[in-house]
C-alpha cells in the first residue's frame, strides 16, 4: 500500500515525513491497532529509542494475556 502525501503539506503543517511516521505509529500503537514491532518499523527507529519516546509520550506498553501466554511458551523452550 502507497499513501501519497504532497509535498506542499508537509511544508504548510512544518512537520517533516519522518516526524509524521512517528507520530502515525505512536498513535496507531497507542490505540493498539498495530504492535510495537509493527509501530516502531513504521517510525523507522530502533527498539530502544523507540521505547524512550513512548515512555516520554506517557504511552504504555501494551502487555496482556495473549503476550503472556506467549512468552510463556517460549520460556518453556529453554531450560
Amino acid at each position: 500500500m502507497t499513501l501519497t502525501i504532497p509535498d506542499d503539506w508537509f511544508t504548510s503543517v512544518s512537520i517533516s515525513e519522518q516526524d509524521l511516521l512517528l507520530e502515525l505509529a505512536i498513535n496507531l500503537y497507542a490505540t493498539q491497532k498495530i504492535s510495537f514491532g509493527k509501530a516502531r518499523q513504521l517510525a523507522g527507529i530502533d527498539w530502544y529509542r523507540f521505547r524512550i519516546i513512548l515512555s516520554e509520550r506517557g504511552v504504555l506498553p501494551h502487555y496482556g494475556v495473549e503476550e503472556l501466554t506467549e512468552d510463556l511458551k517460549n520460556i518453556e523452550l529453554f531450560p
